[in-house]
């Protein structure tokens, strides 16, 4: 089993760092396990602590005013999140929430921030996952604007697999449990719309589906939809 030191120098955002440095973060850094479905923050709530993944998946997201969510993100082990409130000060701009059983490290805001003072590396590292966010939400902003249903299934199984995916004997394995429901949430549009596509992708042998586990089977094809 892992020591915490061991956890915190396997986060990316923190990759390089010498071994006096991971112990100054281990003396601030927070620790909490969540069941699957947990909440670890609510939309509007004031923004305490940025967090990272030591196991397991968050998915971030935004409730839409007649209740609908849409996803933002899906998170893994070593992705930090929340820490726009960081920067800002405000309250989180979104809802975390766990997908199945996780631990997540959490560092208090006045903690980080003397951190980054005295290890300027870590907030460089901060600003490439806020530039990759931003190229993350602009690529879901354009599909949504000039992507058909197909198109944007199609894009949104390439990045779950960029992501999330394991390469396999038959193609690139969605690590992902995700609800038919969830998937819809990520690209903005209906649970029926969504497994129709998927459903018409499968019979043409371009994916795989086993219950709530999708198999990329050729990439190629599934591109030629964007």
């Amino acid at each position: 089993m892992l020591t915490v030191r061991e956890i915190i120098g396997n986060t990316p955002i923190f990759a390089g760092l010498e071994e006096n440095e991971l112990q100054q973060i281990e003396d601030i850094v927070v620790i909490r396990n969540y069941k699957k479905n947990m909440i670890i923050f609510m939309e509007g709530e004031p923004g305490e602590a940025l967090f990272f993944i030591i196991s397991g998946k968050v998915k971030v997201y935004k409730l839409a005013e007649d209740g609908r969510e849409q996803i933002l993100h899906i998170l893994k082990e070593g992705d930090v999140f929340a820490e726009v409130v960081f920067i800002d000060k405000g309250n989180y701009p979104a809802t975390a929430q766990v997908l199945e059983d996780s631990q997540i490290g959490l560092i208090r805001n006045d903690d980080f921030e003397r951190l980054v003072r005295e290890n300027p590396d870590i907030a460089l590292s901060l600003l490439r996952v806020m530039t990759y966010r931003l190229r993350q939400a602009q690529i879901q902003i354009r599909d949504i604007a000039l992507r058909d249903t197909y198109g944007r299934v199609a894009s949104m199984l390439l990045m779950l697999a960029k992501e999330h995916g394991l390469t396999c004997a038959e193609g690139i394995k969605i690590d992902l449990s995700l609800s038919r429901q969830e998937l819809a949430n990520l690209i903005g549009t209906t649970r029926e719309t969504v497994t129709r596509v998927l459903s018409d992708f499968n019979k043409s042998n371009i994916i795989r589906l086993d219950r709530q586990v999708i198999t990329i089977l050729d990439e190629k094809k599934l591109r030629s939809w964007m």
